[in-house]
């Protein structure tokens, strides 16, 4: 049999697993905010389509403009804003923008967007 031992650490080896992690600790540091700003990012996308959504309801029922903007900001937060376009054909479309959250939204100037299309219900007389 042979005998396997542990060669002895020498004076060399001293002190590399500290320099290891120390190179390695801003990367995993830097992913992770990488992924959490892309989380944020993802849940932003989902409410600025919830409220693009309501907005362009909120038109197509014949509400005016402020009380669409007033549920966008409630649903999309402060920083986004509400654009309407109405094609004078029964249809509005709302596009809600707003700038990305967190670390992505800091570092690279990225604006957000979603946009809905609703057909304007009859608010005529009787049928």
């Amino acid at each position: 049999m042979s005998d396997h031992r542990a060669r002895p650490r020498t004076y060399d080896e001293r002190g590399s697993v500290t320099a290891e992690f120390s190179v390695t600790l801003p990367v995993v540091v830097f992913l992770l905010a990488v992924l959490l700003g892309a989380g944020s990012a993802a849940m932003q996308q989902v409410r600025l389509e919830e409220a693009a959504r309501a907005a362009a309801r909120s038109l197509a029922r014949g509400d005016t403009q402020d009380v669409a903007k007033a549920g966008t900001l409630r649903l999309a937060g402060g920083r986004a804003w509400l654009e309407i376009q109405d094609d004078g054909g029964g249809f509005v479309r709302a596009t809600v923008r707003a700038p990305a959250p967190g670390v992505l939204g800091t570092a690279v100037p990225w604006i957000q967007s979603a946009q809905s299309t609703a057909a304007r219900e009859d608010t005529g007389g009787d049928p």
